[in-house]
């Protein structure tokens, strides 16, 4: 089988050691005798995994005990009703910032559960970039405030993290989690579904801080309440134990890169090597997201035509770079380069796209 660039925005690549691995362990998990696939999560075998990533994922956060790693299930989508369930109490309003088809399917879940308000939107100019400090209309009594990191559909991304005063700050970081350093004590929960930066679909990833899961409501469904999850290590239920090893395993990776200023500075390399093409094609590539707001995990553009796009997805799938088509609900290009792509795959799409231009612009 030969390779490809695999420039899907998720599920997406992960790293070839980490897959290499896992495909040494399937059958036989570290002489045990059988796969992990097979094993009890009560089993210590399994509770090693869980606590090893639990440990691994806060120290590249670079936080303490004040925080709780779970390991749980129904993707970020699950988060968007599980966040307010806890902690919109009646009467109370939560402020959400709206950056992307993301941000609002949040917002949209959030006032299925009490009130929700917009305390920014950027929807009028086609969510292409971030608002700015001064654009925020914030609730000081805001029981928090919800912010998407990064918009994969449009390609916008936080560069700056809002100023909230004391308020609580949310974060949905599915799709650039562990992509730079993180100032993880502005935020009080981080949620991410796993299928981007940190492993297979299957398994969510929330972060949250002590003294604000002691405000979660307990008047909820047991497997609801994140409490419930905290109390019990992430193993009240079966989780997911695949998808949580192989969290671990690429932790363990990004480790071996240097950690998150090593994999930030990768990821820079990368995002310019494709926005210089785009920028220096005299409008033949058409960035969607503003400049100072692009996304480093991915890189939307326009061609001229649908016509063109189309056949730059052929001919680039031919070429053996898959996964480039833009999100059904806006079209043009999207290239998703997430931690574990190289840069040799932003190389061979820079070539590409430079080659195409020459051929038909």
């Amino acid at each position: 089988m030969s390779a490809i660039y695999n420039f899907n925005a998720g599920p997406a690549i992960l790293p070839a050691p980490v897959l290499e691995r896992a495909q040494r362990e399937l059958r036989d998990y570290q002489g045990r005798g059988m796969s992990i696939l097979e094993m009890s999560h009560r089993s210590p075998e399994y509770e090693a995994i869980n606590t090893e990533a639990a440990e691994r994922l806060k120290r590249l956060l670079g936080v303490g005990e004040e925080y709780h790693v779970l390991f749980l299930q129904g993707g970020a989508s699950m988060q968007f009703a599980m966040l307010p369930l806890n902690f919109l109490p009646p009467g109370a309003s939560a402020d959400y910032i709206l950056t992307g088809a993301w941000a609002e399917k949040a917002f949209e879940e959030a006032g299925r559960v009490g009130q929700a308000r917009v305390a920014a939107s950027t929807a009028e100019t086609g969510y292409r970039n971030i608002p700015l400090q001064a654009d925020l209309v914030l609730d000081p009594h805001a029981a928090y405030v919800h912010i998407t990191s990064n918009e994969t559909i449009q390609g916008v991304q936080w560069h700056t993290w809002p100023a909230v005063g004391d308020t609580p700050l949310v974060a949905d970081m599915s799709s650039d989690i562990l992509s730079r350093p993180l100032e993880t004590q502005r935020f009080a929960l981080i949620y991410a579904g796993a299928q981007k930066n940190l492993g297979p679909a299957g398994v969510t990833i929330v972060v949250i801080r002590d003294d604000f899961l002691r405000r979660a409501s307990s008047n909820l469904p047991v497997m609801l309440r994140y409490a419930t999850h905290a109390k019990n290590r992430s193993l009240y239920n079966t989780p997911p134990v695949f998808a949580v090893y192989m969290v671990n395993l690429v932790l363990a990776w990004i480790d071996e890169q240097g950690g998150l200023a090593a994999i930030a500075e990768r990821n820079r390399r990368k995002a310019a090597t494709l926005y210089r093409v785009i920028d220096e094609s005299s409008g033949f590539y058409r960035g969607y997201a503003a400049p100072e707001h692009r996304s480093l995990m991915n890189v939307t553009f326009r061609l001229p035509d649908e016509t063109l796009e189309k056949r730059f997805v052929a001919e680039a799938t031919a070429q053996g770079m898959a996964g480039l088509a833009g999100h059904r609900s806006v079209g043009g290009i999207r290239a998703s380069i997430y931690n574990a792509m190289g840069q040799d795959g932003c190389d061979a799409l820079a070539a590409f796209m430079t080659d195409f231009m020459r051929r038909n612009g």
